[in-house]
């Protein structure tokens, strides 16, 4: 499975580890994360294309949360590797029905949602450089995505 790790550690992440936190229930909060996202990479030096690739990643997570499970959470936090080179880590929390197949969720053109294109998950996949996510039907889905500020 993707992103194995021990799922209770992922399933159980608290929100005050986080720069950032936005509760997603209505459409508007997807802009919200969006732009938070993008002001925090921008903040850490990252560049425009890295800038863009974090903020849509964002976007499609807090629109599979609210799209899904109507009520979720996006948390991002800014952190420094040994290197003093930042992360930028993105972890969306929500507890909707879960994905039952996610080998199935995450394969490109996947969708369940009529008007979708199916490149959610497998496109925030591509656009970051970490991805894990742990989902349990009837409890919640988890992802948590960074993305590592390259240097030039």
């Amino acid at each position: 499975m993707e992103g194995e790790r021990d799922k209770r550690g992922l399933m159980d992440i608290q929100e005050e580890d986080f720069d950032v936190v936005v509760r997603i229930s209505r459409e508007d909060d997807i802009a919200i994360a969006r732009q938070m996202a993008k002001q925090l990479a921008q903040e850490a030096g990252f560049s425009l294309a890295d800038v863009t690739k974090i903020a849509t990643a964002v976007s499609e997570l807090a629109r599979n949360i609210y799209r899904y499970a109507q009520t979720g959470v996006i948390m991002i936090r800014k952190q420094y590797q040994e290197t003093n080179n930042p992360t930028v880590q993105v972890v969306a929390v929500d507890r909707g029905p879960g994905i039952e197949d996610l080998d199935l969720a995450l394969r490109r053109g996947y969708t369940t949602h009529e008007r979708s294109l199916g490149i959610g998950l497998s496109g925030v996949k591509r656009l970051m450089d970490s991805f894990e996510i742990a989902s349990k039907v009837g409890v919640g889905t988890t992802v948590v995505v960074e993305k590592r500020r390259r240097k030039f």
